[in-house]
Parts: C-alpha cells; structure tokens; sequence
C-alpha cells in the first residue's frame, strides 16, 4: 500500500489525470449521443424508445469496431514522438485519413445492407418497424465519426487531447439542441418525432469531422507532419502494422458491447418495457463506461511512452497506477448508482413499470462497475506494449462463452427475466477484469524492451 503513495505513482496519477480527463470527456461525447436520444424519444413513449435500444443493438456493435480500429494508431504515435520520430508519425497520419475514411465507407455499407436482419430476431414487430428506418439513418454518420476518430488518435498519440474533448462538447450540445427542435417541433422546425434524433445526430457527427480535420490541418504543431504527406502512396507494411494492432482492439470491443447489444436482443423477447428498461441502464452504465475508457486510453498513451522509452518500471508504474485510478472512480460510480437507482430512470422515462425494472438493474450495474473499469483500463496497458491477440481471446471467452450463455440460463432457464440478462453480464466482465489484470502484470514483467 505504501508503494501506491510513493512519489513514483503519485508524479503518474498526476500526470495521466491531466492527459486523461479530457479523454474521459471526449469518450464520454461518443456514448452521450446516444443517451440523449434514448432519453428525448422516451418521452414520446416506451415503444419509440424500445426501437432506439433496438437500432442502437446493430448500430453500436459497428461503431465500436471503427473506433477500436482507430486505437490501433495512438501507441505507435506515442512510440514515435518519444524517440522524435516526425517522419514516422507523418505517415502515421496519412494512413491514419486514409484508413479511417476507407472503414468509415465500408462500415456504412454494411450496416445499410444488414439492417433488414432486425427482422430475424423475434422481436415485436412494431418496435422493428420503427428501428429500420431510424438505424438506417444513424448509419450516414458512420463516415464522419470514422475520420473523427482517426484524427483524434492520433493527437491523442501526441498527448494533444484538448481539442478532442472541446470538439466533442460542443457536437454533443448541438446534438441536445437539434433533438429539441426536431423531435418535438420546436421554433418552427417539423416535428419529425424519434426520427428527429438521428437526424440531429448525423448533423453533429459531421460538424464533429470538420472541425477536427480543420484543427489538425491549420494548427501550427502538425505543420511538421503535413509537409512530409504524399497521398499517393500508400505503405502496405504500415497499413498491416497498424492494423494488426487496431482491428484486434475493435475486435476486442466488440465483443463486450456485442454481448450488451445481443442482450437487447435477449431482453426484447421479454417485453418492450423491459428492453427499453434494458437500454436506460445500458445509457447510464454506458457513460461511466467510455469515462473509464478515457483512462485506458490514457493509459495506452502512457504505457506506449514507457515503451518507446524502453523502461519497464516505467510501463509498469504507468498500468498500474491507471488500474488504481479507475478502481477509484469506478467505486465512486457504483456507490452513485445505488443511492441514485431510483431518481437516474425517471430523465428517461415516466412509466411506473419501466422505472421499477431500471432501478433493479442499477443495482446489478453498479457490481460491475470496477470489473468493466479494470477489463477496458487492462486493454488499453496492453494495448500500449502491443499485446493484442491474447486480449482478444480473452475478451471472447469472458462475454461470449460465459457471459451470454450465463444471461440466457439465467434470463430463461432459472426464470429471472432481465435480471438474470445482467447476472450473466456481471459475470462475464468480471471474468474479462480478472484475465486482463492478469494479462498485463504476466506480460509486464517479461517484455523484451
């Protein structure tokens, strides 16, 4: 314990606070769009609401894939500028445009062709009826959040996060005002109901894209790496290197929130009530999620700093001081959740029967908090030594071959309906803390620098 307060992890609290709170509130701007929507349409009722959770099944599933795809660029500029490698991070950025734009455009074109399966899943027809046209929608702004993201990696890589967070902020607030106007019809605008969201979202998503490429284009501190980009050429061992490392970190993503986003499913062949229950938990649980994931993000940055400094204390003090930090935050946010179980649901929707079961899964969420904070801290610490594959597997096992399976048993089997949905969800991101915490202290002590 006396080790924890040294001056070695308190110099590191220090610092990877001030590098990762703006992190936390730029990752928290990514989740925020869709609570504010999930929140504005249920007040329009409880089946609008339902078919927002189930759009958002499908379209979150992908948009954590692009932007766990962009992860891929950040500890390999942190690497870079640690050994003042300019040529390196200049085509680190061109490929970082070019590959970001590319997957933006291939993850639109799936998500428009894949839409017609919410028919598949046994779902109330009237909730699918609305979910389609609302996801098809959301999907344009699958392109600008890609491009988004790439840009904001890579200043991330640089410890620029500033701008991401105030970029972030002010889309988010856009996004607030445009739900106002256009889902209710307010100052003259058509009241085009839960459709007005995303719309509201795609517009804030693109005026996310631009002022981003504009910060990054114009500021004098990129100077140095625009003038070395040629686009007409591409580096096939560079777009394979950081693939390697970005699309394992989608990967992994996807299979935590496509285990939340499969218990959508799950939840929705209990009632509409209960899936839109499920995702007013999910929104709640989800904010406190992408904060901790600013943290691994944080510790991505600070860990591959470590690396490209060859210190292994260093990208040990550098983990383990962020797993302290999260713990903390996440203790916070779980005794937060209890004490608030009963007022949190009633911003999102006013019926009685919808409140009664969101506050129960409040409880169940705030015992897993520190497991999901300690799962995405470890990702993001292995991610900054490059280790990838192992968390992968690992991430599939823990959700995919023991926490849905368990939420299906449980939910169906032992008959304890949505709350079983989320036994099983506690179990699998507990198993994912235990594996991953494992994972960076084993692979910590025995790197090769």
């Amino acid at each position: 314990m006396k080790s924890l307060l040294s001056n070695k992890y308190i110099y590191n609290y220090r610092k990877t606070f001030l590098l990762a709170y703006p992190l936390m509130l730029s990752q928290l701007g990514h989740i925020m769009v869709s609570v504010v929507d999930t929140a504005m349409v249920g007040q329009i009722g409880t089946i609008p609401q339902a078919a927002v959770a189930l759009a958002n099944s499908l379209y979150i599933l992908v948009l954590v894939f692009g932007l766990g795809v962009s992860y891929g660029i950040t500890p390999l500029v942190a690497a870079a500028d640690s050994s003042k490698n300019y040529l390196e991070n200049a085509a680190l950025l061109k490929h970082s445009i070019i590959i970001n734009t590319a997957l933006g455009i291939i993850l639109f074109l799936l998500l428009f062709l894949a839409s017609p399966v919410l028919n598949l899943f046994n779902q109330d027809q009237v909730v699918v009826d609305l979910a389609i046209p609302f996801l098809n929608v959301m999907i344009l702004g699958m392109i600008p959040l890609c491009i988004f993201s790439g840009l904001k990696q890579f200043t991330e890589g640089l410890s620029f996060t500033a701008i991401a967070m105030v970029i972030t902020i002010g889309s988010n607030l856009l996004n607030i005002l445009l739900n106002y106007l256009m889902i209710f019809g307010h100052w003259g605008f058509p009241e085009y109901g839960m459709m007005g969201s995303c719309w509201a979202s795609f517009i804030s998503r693109i005026v996310m894209a631009i002022a981003m490429f504009l910060y990054v284009y114009y500021n004098k501190a990129f100077k140095v790496y625009w003038k070395d980009i040629n686009f007409k050429t591409i580096s096939i061992s560079l777009t394979k290197k950081i693939l390697a490392l970005g699309v394992p970190s989608g990967m992994q993503w996807v299979f935590e929130v496509g285990a939340f986003s499969f218990a959508v499913i799950m939840v929705g062949w209990i009632s509409p009530a209960a899936q839109a229950a499920h995702q007013i938990a999910l929104s709640i649980a989800a904010v406190t999620y992408m904060m901790a994931s600013g943290l691994s993000a944080a510790a991505s940055v600070r860990v591959g700093n470590q690396l490209g400094l060859k210190n292994r204390e260093g990208i040990r003090i550098a983990g383990f001081s962020t797993f302290i930090m999260v713990f903390v935050f996440m203790s916070i946010a779980a005794v937060s959740f209890v004490l608030f179980k009963n007022i949190l649901p009633t911003f999102f929707n006013k019926e009685v029967n919808v409140i009664n079961i969101t506050s129960s899964l409040l409880v169940i969420a705030a015992f897993f908090q520190i497991s999901d904070g300690i799962q995405v801290v470890g990702l993001g610490a292995l991610r900054g030594i490059k280790d990838v594959k192992i968390p992968t597997i690992i991430t599939l096992i823990a959700y995919w071959g023991i926490g849905l399976p368990m939420s299906y048993i449980f939910a169906f089997k032992c008959n304890y309906g949505t709350l079983g949905v989320w036994y099983g969800l506690l179990l699998g991101l507990t198993m994912a803390a235990i594996l991953l915490f494992w994972r960076f202290n084993y692979v910590s002590k025995r790197i090769l620098i």
